[in-house]
């Protein structure tokens, strides 16, 4: 048998193409699909929704009570909710959900007791590669290295920075031993000089730009730049729906996106 899925964001634009690639790939049987209260599509085919062809599925306001796995790439606010549902429902959960408060990332990890979850800033493949790769090239490199943290995205993004520029820049913190809330510095304006060990971190929305992250480090006579680039969010959902695929069965814990590609 398919493993169930529910779709938490399933009207938004994550949602929309997780549902799309889902019922595209055939390797899931899709049960639900959610959305907020007074969404203008609820009630609609959510497989016409998202431009899939009809998939008999209603996108609706009301969370099932069965499920394998859900995939949640909807907003903050709504995470309290998901997790709960996953708990009261033993349902297994994959969150790309950005933005979340220190307050739900505990959360995040007590529920994972009881249930299997796993939470990633970001879904894509390579981009998960590029998460293991920073702190390792700190490391060699070395404190005479300034880094620098850029990321793009589109003008409808929230959260800034974003959750993959923050994970990078725990992963060097860890790497290098550095004590990430003293050191990151969040753009930069005024005459003061950089300070040796401090890690820049900077925003940039605008348009449509799907995805972008750069990683610079820069000493006297050379610099070395890591980068990634998202040219659709497909990838991302690629990435997800490899997850949830995996995920399925396992015990609880709270896994990473490490772990479903086994790399350390």
């Amino acid at each position: 048998m398919k493993p169930e899925l529910v779709i938490i964001g399933a009207g938004g634009r994550m949602g929309k193409r997780i549902l799309s690639l889902a019922a595209e790939a055939g390797e899931f049987d899709i049960i639900a699909a959610v959305e907020r209260q007074n969404h203008p599509d609820i009630g609609k085919d959510a497989g016409l929704v998202a431009a899939a062809g009809p998939i008999n599925v209603k996108l609706s306001d009301m969370l099932p009570a069965a499920g394998d796995v859900a995939i949640d790439f909807s907003q903050s606010e709504a995470a309290d909710k998901t997790i709960d549902y996953c708990l009261e429902n033993n349902v297994a959960l994959v969150s790309g959900t950005t933005g979340l408060s220190d307050q739900q990332r505990e959360k995040i990890e007590a529920a994972s007791e009881k249930i299997p979850i796993i939470y990633g800033t970001n879904m894509s493949v390579g981009m998960n590669v590029l998460f293991n790769l920073v702190g390792k090239v700190a490391a060699m490199l070395g404190d005479e290295y300034d880094i620098e943290i850029i990321e793009q995205h589109h003008r409808f993004k929230k959260d800034a920075p974003s959750g993959s520029a923050l994970t990078l820049a725990e992963n060097i913190c860890k790497a290098t031993g550095r004590d990430i809330d003293r050191r990151l510095i969040h753009g930069r304006s005024g005459d003061s000089l950089r300070q040796k060990g401090t890690i820049g971190v900077h925003a940039v929305r605008a348009g449509d730009i799907v995805g972008v992250h750069s990683v610079i480090f820069g000493t006297l006579g050379e610099t070395v730049t890591v980068n990634h680039t998202a040219s659709n969010r497909d990838t991302f959902v690629r990435g997800a729906l490899r997850a949830a695929k995996w995920l399925v069965g396992k015990e609880p814990a709270l896994y990473s996106m490490t772990d479903v590609l086994g790399i350390s």
